[in-house]
């Protein structure tokens, strides 16, 4: 199960209570106050991490909870902090607020921490209260609530190439082909569901690119239609778009038309989608119709174009070393 958006209600820890305490010892009745601080409550953390890759976890647990800090003890002793709810995230995970809308938190990468709630702070206890004229106080703080709330998780996916394309073009042929991810393939609309991760292995250097296969476009997805903003949102910060075309024009499609109306659903949902390169891949190219149409579409678009063929993996190797080639100029091995 792939889940890409849900809700979570979250409770920072209560902060501890301040004691009352004064020190008793052989020959000091009046040894003075002595009681310690209650413990801040714990927070609630978002935690990036690359082993997780969706907010499935999330959608069968939605409430998570800060401990409470524990309360001062006698002899100058503060209370423990409360441990703090940690929420492993995906990376490019979005924490938005239900009652105003804004954005509460944002990860971008693993190990990154964000605080989403403080727990409260510790009440004082009664030696903080201690003047030249009260010797003896009895007053302490109560300790503050932690922060609560509620959230709607989102997902975007962090990639280094987003696979666009209509249903039927071949991408989770594709995918399969390239990665180790197994989407399903059938001959009908909409086999892929929800984004598919994968991971395009290279043997020389030891390099490798994230792949996001997402749910296939239709028109009017800019406006939520089909899968919408549920689809458009994963390649937002993708370094590379790769579009698959179906050359072979099954049931009366023309590629120059599906390429000028992906191009079009992308520019209504964000213009800076437009931007980022972007390779197309002619599949299909072991069918008859897909040569003429292939000389076509170069006439009417000038852009990089690489033939392929799911079916006899024609082009797919140097699909995936141009690939390779524009993400590291966009993003350079590190080390």
């Amino acid at each position: 199960m792939f889940i890409d958006e849900t809700v979570i209600k979250a409770r920072a820890g209560d902060g501890g209570r301040g004691c009352v305490s004064f020190r008793r010892e052989k020959y000091e009745p009046w040894g003075g106050p002595n009681g310690g601080d209650g413990g801040k409550g714990g927070d609630v953390i978002l935690r990036g991490d690359d082993d997780q890759n969706n907010l499935v976890d999330f959608k069968f647990k939605p409430h998570w909870n800060g401990e409470r800090g524990e309360h001062g003890q006698g002899k100058d002793c503060n209370g423990r902090e409360g441990r703090p709810a940690v929420l492993r995230v995906p990376p490019g995970t979005i924490a938005w607020r239900l009652d105003t809308g804004g954005m509460a938190a944002e990860v971008l990468e693993d190990g990154q921490e964000v605080v989403l709630l403080k727990g409260g702070k510790g009440g004082f206890g009664n030696t903080r209260f201690k003047s030249s004229v009260n010797r003896a106080p009895r007053k302490t703080g109560p300790g503050e609530p932690g922060g609560h709330g509620e959230f709607r998780l989102e997902l975007k996916s962090i990639a280094d190439v987003g696979l666009v394309g209509f249903p039927n073009a071949g991408k989770s042929s594709l995918t399969n082909l390239i990665t180790k991810a197994r989407p399903r393939v059938a001959a009908y609309p909409f086999t892929t569901l929800h984004p598919q991760i994968g991971v395009i292995e290279y043997p020389a250097g030891y390099d490798r690119l994230v792949l996001a296969d997402v749910p296939g476009l239709i028109a009017g997805a800019h406006a939520n239609k089909g899968l919408g903003h549920r689809f458009l949102r994963h390649i937002e910060r993708c370094a590379v778009l790769l579009l698959i075309l179906d050359l072979a024009g099954t049931d009366n499609r023309d590629p120059r038309d599906d390429y000028a109306q992906l191009l079009e659903e992308l520019k209504l949902y964000g213009p800076a989608l437009l931007k980022k390169p972007r390779i197309v891949a002619a599949n299909k190219m072991d069918e008859d119709a897909a040569a003429p149409n292939l000389k076509k579409f170069k006439a009417r678009h000038k852009v990089t174009v690489l033939p392929i063929s799911c079916l006899s993996e024609e082009g797919i190797p140097k699909l995936k070393a141009e690939l390779l080639k524009k993400v590291r100029k966009l993003k350079p091995r590190k080390g």
